[in-house]
């Protein structure tokens, strides 16, 4: 029932039996032993075991620790985790779709500028032909 449990709090919290056994100083043979029910940790042991996996040592050395329940709590997470994804992704687009629009917003206005100011040059070029005629027409009367 012990090997059970400490397996399955370690599971269900997501770690090794490398990473359990560095929290807990000790070989990671040490945690295999003890999940294959072959040796018990000491008592002082149970104590830094339970704090690990945040659980009462009547907890730990109770009935068999039910892994569906921390399943369902974990996709209700998950659930949530994935909502707050889909609103984030959703305003970022949004943002994006904007900056696209502004720019190309300054894009066309630039064009714009630039066609317009080719316009105003052209007439500009006409009127100092015709004022040069002009000019040339006074001077030589």
């Amino acid at each position: 029932m012990l090997n059970e449990n400490i397996k399955a709090l370690r599971k269900t919290k997501g770690l090794t039996q490398d990473e359990l056994a560095i929290r807990l100083n000790v070989v990671r043979q040490t945690i295999s032993k003890w999940e294959k029910g072959l040796s018990v940790p000491d008592a002082e042991m149970l104590q830094k075991i339970a704090e690990v996996f945040e659980v009462n040592v009547s907890q730990l050395l109770g009935s068999p620790i039910n892994q569906n329940e921390n399943v369902d709590i974990i996709a209700e997470q998950l659930s949530r985790i994935n909502e707050q994804l889909v609103v984030k992704n959703n305003r970022s687009r949004k943002i994006w779709k904007t900056i696209g629009i502004i720019l190309a917003i300054i894009i066309v206005g630039q064009l714009l500028l630039v066609a317009l100011g080719f316009t105003a040059y052209k007439s500009y070029e006409v009127n100092t032909d015709t004022y040069e005629e002009y000019v040339e027409e006074f001077v030589d009367d």
